[in-house]
């Protein structure tokens, strides 16, 4: 090879956008209908697949799907809370980063969706799965609730397809810790039932609010993908999926 060939090619290398992660492979069950954006920083877990954000480090969105089947897991919760062994020091969320912060490390996949599978559960407690949340009345409160109503129902309609993540609207963007960790300022989960053909949307502020008042939180996911640049159901044939999208739900499924 001609040494000036040589030297483009090693110069091309190294100025070259770095890629962490390890792709989607292997979670296509997860992202079926589309995954709301192909960022380079992709990864596969048995349970779920994300998108992770070097810059916040928080997940961009989080895609799962549940069945019925999956709600009979009978597997405990192992609180293995752990930094994402695929991605490096300095570009993710550490475990010093949350103590004291005042902030729970709120799942975005949860555990408690994870029962049906040993390593599912364990991967669920990635500190890539997880953002800063307002705990008493938010992760341990109305987002508790909101989990907990998707498995239910997952369990009436016999699947789902979930995305979630976080969303920034202050000027003032607050981080936690060393690695300046990102604390959302809202958060989005988007539900999809590809029996019926129809979904549900919501978007949470993240502080203290009253589960009661979980179904004032409904959206359309159009407003969704307005506030997050993300593109939900891309795989759905285009007039169904701006139906779908368009479409707020008026009550609680």
């Amino acid at each position: 090879m001609p040494k000036a060939i040589l030297y483009i090619f090693v110069l091309l290398i190294f100025l070259a956008p770095p890629v962490y992660g390890n792709g989607l492979e292997g979670c296509e069950e997860h992202v079926k209908y589309g995954a709301p954006s192909l960022e380079p920083v992709l990864l596969c877990r048995t349970g779920y697949a994300l998108s992770h954000d070097v810059d916040h480090k928080v997940p961009d969105w989080v895609a799962y799907h549940l069945t019925r089947k999956k709600m009979k897991g009978t597997f405990p919760r192992s609180n293995d809370f752990r930094p994402d062994p695929d991605l490096e020091p300095g570009q993710r969320a550490e475990l010093k980063d949350y103590k004291r912060s005042g902030y729970d490390r709120g799942h975005m996949a949860p555990a408690g969706a994870m029962r049906w599978d040993a390593k599912a559960m364990s991967q669920s407690f990635l500190l890539s799965n997880m953002a800063p949340q307002v705990g008493p009345g938010f992760n341990r409160g109305i987002w508790r609730t909101l989990e907990g109503k998707v498995r239910k129902w997952t369990r009436e309609r016999g699947e789902l397809y979930i995305v979630t993540g976080p969303i920034y609207v202050s000027d003032a963007l607050k981080t936690i810790g060393a690695n300046k960790v990102s604390v959302p300022s809202h958060f989005y989960k988007v539900i999809f039932d590809p029996v019926r053909v129809e979904a549900i949307a919501f978007v949470l502020p993240n502080k203290k609010l009253k589960s009661k008042d979980l179904p004032t939180f409904i959206v359309s996911v159009d407003q969704v993908e307005a506030l997050t640049d993300l593109d939900f159901l891309s795989e759905i044939e285009d007039s169904i999926e701006d139906l779908i999208e368009s479409k707020k739900s008026e009550c609680l499924w």
